[in-house]
């Protein structure tokens, strides 16, 4: 049996794409031979206090010589002691869901810092893996990763039994993820906030603790838009409540900042449900054509008038429908990415 350690900053069932991602990929590998210990370096990243970073460095330090590991790069973009010392004596591979420095909300200096450390880290690891064709081309031209080094291996997604949505005069729009700056929710109240007039509900299903100011905000902004009655913020909700809201739902609707693949979207797509995105990062990989709408980032009047052309307008809504259930059949499936990791982890090894 192969073997491969998992490393992980914090709880793997923590409910983000980047998470989900690494949980699933965990779950397939042993399908193609390989034997999976899930390590827990530790939460603070990607702001881990030196505390904490010499704990992860201390457990990682401690597995056999000659292992493979695999290292989120939620963490793996801060660990340059880590990455220095063990890569001559371990196979590291990095795991990138995105660039650390592309988080919406930091600081000159954090992105300074970011960027520095995580292309000084990436420059140790064996192979990197990232999730976006997009991402990949990023690592290649801004961080200094040889194009060869380089594995794109898209998120999977599980196949949907198709529901037809019953006919209302409400348009229901959902929006999925933590409610962080770079999700965009502020860009997003603002844009429905100009079309009051409209037939319209909104459920924001998505972590409100990960960034408590940005929640509040949100909060905030929905009172003074007096849209308190007409938007629902569900927290992290159960996967029965999540499948019952898509098959509810008529748009999905999220204007992300930056999206390093952007699951999200086609976790929508396979419930059959047309989006409403962006134009930035990877999100035009992740929707297909015909099965949404993208408009620029941060830019409320772009949306305002998508949403009121899509809500507005049945006969379009029903087009970009079709298109969605289209396009969720080619999407692919968590165990073509559980292959297609594995793999890559047969070359490393």
């Amino acid at each position: 049996m192969k073997q491969v350690v998992f490393a992980v900053p914090g709880d793997l069932s923590t409910p983000t794409g980047g998470y989900v991602y690494d949980r699933r990929i965990v779950a397939e590998l042993p399908k193609s031979g390989w034997q999976v210990e899930v390590l827990d370096i530790g939460t603070g990243f990607p702001r881990a206090s030196n505390a904490e970073l010499a704990e992860a460095h201390r457990q990682l330090a401690a597995v056999p010589a000659g292992r493979l590991v695999v290292i989120d790069g939620l963490a793996f973009g801060m660990m340059t002691e880590t990455a220095e010392a063990l890569h001559r004596s371990h196979k590291l591979v990095a795991l990138v869901h995105h660039p650390l420095a592309l988080e919406t909300g930091l600081t000159a200096w954090e992105v300074s810092k970011f960027k520095i450390s995580e292309r000084y880290a990436l420059s140790f690891a064996r192979r990197v893996i990232t999730t976006s064709a997009t991402t990949a081309q990023i690592l290649a031209q801004d961080f200094g990763v040889p194009q060869q080094e380089v594995s794109v291996v898209l998120p999977g997604n599980d196949r949907v039994a198709m529901t037809r949505r019953a006919r209302g005069d409400v348009v229901n729009l959902l929006a999925v993820g933590s409610i962080v700056p770079r999700k965009g929710y502020d860009v997003l109240i603002a844009a429905l906030g100009q079309i009051p007039e409209l037939a319209w509900r909104l459920v924001i299903a998505g972590d409100p603790s990960r960034s408590p100011a940005t929640a509040a905000a949100l909060v905030e902004q929905i009172a003074s838009l007096q849209l308190t009655d007409r938007v629902e913020i569900a927290g992290v909700v159960s996967a029965e409540r999540l499948a019952s809201l898509y098959a509810e739902a008529n748009l999905f609707v999220l204007p992300s900042r930056y999206e390093g693949y952007g699951m999200a979207y086609t976790e929508a797509i396979a419930h059959g449900v047309p989006v409403v995105g962006t134009t930035s990062g990877a999100i035009p990989e992740a929707v297909p054509q015909g099965a949404g709408v993208l408009v620029p980032p941060d830019n409320v009047s772009e949306l305002t008038l998508i949403l009121r052309r899509l809500i507005g307008r049945p006969a379009e809504r029903a087009r970009l429908t079709a298109g969605a259930r289209a396009a969720a059949a080619a999407l692919p499936t968590w165990d073509h990415a559980g292959r297609q990791f594995a793999q890559v982890l047969d070359a490393v090894a």
